[in-house]
């Protein structure tokens, strides 16, 4: 009977499946998001209440076989919560090396689902030129906001949908569990016309986008790491990138240091035609650890630490907008206020600064969030609460401190609501679902330890103690549904959440 029924069941399972909406929600490139907001709106098990009690603890230690380069190791992890495959449903990890590996786990069972390397890159390399693999690795993301929905798990993380009728009642059907169609009128039956040439293009498929340290970009399946394409040419060799997205089939990075002689600036790479356009920047290097930031309708924004920022247009990076100011130490971050898209960044000089997106020439709210001035290339994480109070996090250098944007368009400001207790390094923090979480990264020869607050107290929820054997650096936190993770310098990738049977 059970055999007999397995075909039937299986069919069920996938029609409930295609039926669902599909959500976009997962972390895909570097601070979650086309916005680089690093917030995640919604949670089913991660709240101020849960990160509080017993079960948030560390879950897994996966060891990879990446080696450092002058301060660089892993990225941060890139997430896909759903995968059916060939190997059956997959939870996974993405992360790429400095060393020119790609590590790609299982997140649910802990294990190493597959790996491919490529050129490690020249043998000498600096801090500002590391050589090897600098970039992120990115899955496509979709230029929209996420919903307010946040992550709805569906692998083995969600609730069984069952195709089991009630005692007695028999199976349940296809036309018991799927939506009636809707009747179409009938159209006149269109004109006989010439079909266009035939255009490669990529929508539709899920594909890992990693940039090799040869400046070529690779699209590898997500399912077992082969090509589903040639590599493309994008950059120089070795360049020292970052920030890499794949926005409506186009990919972008930044460029700093001028590595390997490539202009500092904006890139983009058609994925359908292989066309690259530049942008290169007359202000210095693009500032922040993110890189560029976009707006919902596909504007395009960057600063530079030099103090430009500017809107380029993302299909040509034609410049569109573009003010001066002392200098910036982010990535800009996009979030809606009050009906309308706002940027934020941190200055060299310690402010933090508001500015709207159709009007960059001034801030519309300005405050000082560091005392002095910075030099580390930073990112910061926005938030909405369900009151509809905006936040803005900052990492001050030695703490963490949370900001309100309150007001109108007409008097808008900003106001310091809770620092954190001092750390060594804290690094770009990000939200998860009204929790903070901030990874102080430590001393050289010492530990990172990740901290978790309530986002709108600051109170201290809960960290990691010395669960995490080695120091962070760099934009290294990211989070899927119930869990948190985060890279350190052992090239190990560490999840936190709350444990789930297998």
């Amino acid at each position: 009977m059970r055999t007999r029924n397995a075909p039937l069941a299986v069919s069920i399972a996938a029609a409930l499946l295609a039926a669902l909406p599909a959500f976009s929600d997962d972390w895909t490139t570097v601070g979650m998001d086309a916005q680089r907001s690093s917030w995640v709106r919604s949670d089913r098990k991660v709240s101020p209440e849960t990160v509080a009690g017993p079960e948030f603890q560390l879950l897994w230690r996966m060891q990879t076989s990446n080696e450092n380069r002058s301060g660089a190791a892993l990225t941060a992890p890139v997430l896909l919560d759903f995968l059916i495959s060939h190997r059956g449903f997959r939870s996974l990890a993405f992360v790429g090396g400095s060393s020119g590996g790609v590590y790609t786990m299982d997140t649910d069972l802990a294990r190493m689902e597959w790996d491919r390397h490529f050129a490690a890159g020249p043998s000498q390399s600096s801090a500002e030129c590391p050589g090897g693999m600098t970039a992120n690795v990115s899955r496509n993301t979709s230029v929209k906001m996420p919903s307010m929905l946040g992550f709805v798990a569906r692998g083995r993380r969600s609730p069984a949908l069952s195709g089991v009728g009630q005692p007695g009642a028999g199976a349940v059907t296809l036309a018991e569990v799927l939506p009636a169609p809707t009747a179409r009128p009938q159209q006149p039956r269109p004109a006989a016309r010439t079909r266009p040439p035939a255009r490669s293009s990529l929508r539709g498929v899920n594909l890992l986008h990693v940039l090799s340290n040869d400046g070529m970009l690779h699209g590898l399946y997500v399912s077992n790491g082969r090509d589903h394409r040639p590599p493309m040419p994008f950059l120089p060799a070795n360049s020292h990138a970052r920030g890499l997205i794949v926005v409506e089939n186009t990919a972008f990075v930044t460029t700093v240091n001028r590595c390997g002689g490539t202009p500092d600036g904006v890139w983009s790479l058609d994925l359908e035609s292989g066309t690259v356009r530049a942008w290169e920047s007359d202000g210095g290097s693009i500032a922040g650890a993110a890189g560029t930031a976009f707006a919902p309708d596909g504007m395009l924004y960057a600063a530079t630490r030099e103090g430009a920022l500017v809107a380029l247009e993302s299909r040509s990076l034609n410049l569109v907008q573009k003010s001066r100011s002392t200098g910036f130490r982010s990535s800009p971050v996009v979030f809606d206020f009050n009906g309308s898209d706002h940027l934020a960044v941190l200055a060299s000089n310690g402010s933090l600064q508001v500015y709207a997106a159709d009007s960059l020439a001034v801030a519309v709210a300005a405050a000082t969030a560091r005392s002095g001035s910075t030099q580390d290339d930073t990112a910061l994480a926005v938030w909405r609460h369900e009151s509809g109070t905006n936040w803005i996090l900052v990492s001050t250098g030695t703490s963490v401190a949370a900001w309100k944007l309150a007001g109108s368009a007409g008097a808008t400001s900003l106001e310091k609501a809770w620092e954190s207790a001092a750390m060594i390094a804290p690094l770009p923090p990000i939200v998860v679902n009204g929790v903070v979480f901030v990874l102080d990264g430590g001393e050289a020869a010492g530990r990172a330890t990740l901290h978790a607050f309530e986002g709108t107290t600051g109170t201290a929820l809960w960290d990691s103690a010395d669960s995490i054997k080695a120091p962070a650096r760099g934009h290294t936190l990211s989070s899927g549904p119930s869990h948190v993770y985060l890279t350190a310098m052992d090239n190990a990738v560490y999840a936190f959440g709350i444990p789930m049977e297998h």
